[in-house]
């Protein structure tokens, strides 16, 4: 069986847990039981993402050795991963960006080809709310000039272009790469290991979005 360390972050109402060596592999719950449970659920999914890097995942089912306990936050309650774990800053060797690099850029992979296949009008929620297609994408990119800022570099909305938004993309990578051998002590700048983490978590939690929301579920 497969051993898998993550770490769990509870708020009030919302217990997030994260495999600290697979960004974007984290689930939510109610409770520490569930947000594991969660996790387990989408191994699956997941295991296609690592696919997408070429990154070997376990073929059999994951068990979870929870390695760190994090207090969370009304971010964490409303619904986002927020808290920056002790491994976290721990310096990234070239081997470990890579590989972390390699996960971030199958996540974007797959949330391109997931939007080229939805359809612009999503399904909406039980009371009609939620974005669409385009609308989820662009709150995407939006968010990623936030996280570029957060790993210290200047960025703007890039336009809905491919090639403009493959420059972004490349951006956040290089400045991955910039921080992933360094320990930040500024708390405006997040390290690496947790950058990775936090942003495939965003780019993949709304790729399933779109995925569950469309005929592709």
């Amino acid at each position: 069986m497969a051993q898998v360390r993550v770490y769990l972050e509870a708020g009030t109402k919302r217990v997030f847990a994260g495999a600290l060596a697979w960004p974007g592999w984290c689930r939510s719950g109610k409770g520490e039981d569930d947000a594991l449970a969660a996790l387990a659920a989408y191994a699956p999914r997941y295991g296609r993402i690592a696919k997408l890097a070429k990154v070997e995942f376990p073929a059999e089912a994951p068990a979870f050795t929870v390695v760190e306990r994090l207090k969370g936050s009304a971010a964490t309650d409303f619904g986002a991963p927020y808290e920056v774990a002790k491994s976290d800053r721990t310096p990234m060797t070239k081997a470990e960006a890579d590989r972390a690099i390699a996960l971030l850029n199958a996540a974007w992979r797959a949330l391109d080809l997931v939007i080229a296949r939805a359809p612009a009008a999503l399904r909406k929620g039980p009371r009609g709310g939620g974005r669409d297609r385009d609308e989820v994408a662009a709150h995407v990119l939006d968010a990623e000039v936030m996280y570029a800022r957060r790993l210290g570099i200047t960025a703007r909305m890039p336009d809905a272009d491919p090639r403009a938004i493959r420059s972004h993309r490349e951006a956040i990578v290089a400045a991955l790469r910039r921080a992933a051998p360094r320990r930040t002590h500024d708390p405006k700048i997040w390290p690496a290991r947790y950058a990775a983490r936090r942003i495939a978590w965003h780019v993949l939690d709304h790729a399933w979005e779109i995925e569950d929301r469309s005929t592709l579920a």
